[in-house]
């Protein structure tokens, strides 16, 4: 395991280990930080998990294509998107 444990009592690795891997799989990124905790039901445990930040770009759509920069952009196209509003949240 080269992530953060916590873990409450006497949780065998290997049900660490297993829930890591089971959510690297669905998630589809590595997991950096688990706590594993105990529940009402002392059949289960509870999980919370950390897991690496993923870096996303930026999409937008521009003469109705989907686009993440403007490097492939010629000067008027560029500038055109330079000048639109730009809306917050």
């Amino acid at each position: 395991m080269d992530c953060i444990v916590h873990k409450v009592g006497d949780v065998p690795d290997s049900i660490v280990q297993a829930a890591i891997d089971m959510m690297e799989r669905e998630e589809g990124c590595r997991v950096v930080e688990i706590t594993i905790r105990w529940t009402d039901n002392p059949d289960e445990y509870g999980i919370t998990l950390v897991f690496e930040t993923v870096l996303f770009q930026r999409i937008r759509q521009i003469t109705g294509y989907l686009v993440g920069d403007l490097n492939r952009f010629n000067n008027a196209k560029a500038q055109e998107a330079r000048d639109r509003v730009k809306h917050t949240t």
